[in-house]
């Protein structure tokens, strides 16, 4: 492996051990819980897909008239994870972005999708972030975790970005929390089923091929120790603010738990 990247693997260990290790997973044993944790996450998802973009404006050619931009291996590379990731197959053999086959899952499963439909159709319509996030009353966890992203994207560094979206997206769902869908998913398996297959999906494509790809694209733009530094940095950023929408989640579904316990005294 190449050293740097073992560097940054070191770094931010002990960052990715408390994503791994969050007591967040241990307190999603039904469904009101884990609707709540589907309701924190797709503004991950959601900005997972930005990042992506933004590395495919940066590293390749998407305006009239074409010309050949950067290297040729870095274009191969981001627009194969941008195929997988824009345009994949869901369980019914159709055509879906990762998005918005997560958006199926939480339709199925009973969460609200509607703060944040309002959130990307607000964009759309031209509002600003906090505007957008005003109109959907996002939770704040996931509004910093946002503003994170976007910091980096707008810094322009396709290093950084590389690294955000190498190091701090993939692999972070342990088994347990896997584990635990599926122990869910035999209980309402018509409520269930959707997430079950994005799980798996992530597992298949976006933790096994896309890791070893977005490796080797951060690898290729990393090109002086500055660069690495940066890119380490950035990795961890990523991860603390993981750790925080975790922490969000995890109070949110506590307190649904103690009301509920309340509720049966």
């Amino acid at each position: 492996m190449n050293p740097q990247i073992e560097k940054i693997n070191q770094e931010a260990a002990q960052l990715k051990a408390q994503i791994v290790n969050h007591k967040v997973y241990t307190q999603i044993s039904d469904l009101p819980a884990l609707r709540i944790f589907m309701e924190h996450h797709i503004y991950a998802v959601w900005d997972f897909m930005s990042l992506l973009k933004a590395l495919q404006i940066n590293l390749t050619c998407t305006t009239l008239p074409w010309f050949p931009v950067g290297n040729a291996k870095t274009r191969q590379l981001i627009n194969e994870i941008v195929a997988g990731e824009e345009s994949d197959l869901d369980a019914d053999g159709g055509i879906k972005s990762h998005f918005e086959l997560y958006l199926d899952a939480m339709h199925q499963v009973g969460a609200n999708t509607k703060p944040i439909s309002i959130f990307v159709n607000a964009l759309q319509n031209g509002a600003t972030f906090q505007e957008a996030y005003i109109q959907a009353e996002v939770p704040l966890a996931a509004q910093q975790f946002m503003d994170s992203t976007f910091a980096i994207i707008n810094a322009g560094k396709n290093h950084a970005t590389a690294a955000a979206f190498t190091f701090g997206r993939e692999d972070l769902i342990p088994n347990m929390f896997h584990t635990m869908v599926n122990d869910l998913n035999s209980k309402h398996p018509d409520q269930v089923t959707i997430f079950k297959y994005y799980l798996d999906r992530h597992i298949e494509v976006d933790g096994d091929h896309h890791s070893h790809l977005a490796l080797t694209m951060t690898s290729e733009l990393c090109e002086s120790e500055k660069a690495w530094d940066e890119a380490t940095e950035v990795v961890k950023e990523a991860l603390k603010q993981r750790i925080s929408l975790w922490d969000a989640a995890l109070e949110e579904i506590e307190q649904l738990n103690e009301s509920a316990s309340l509720s049966q005294a």
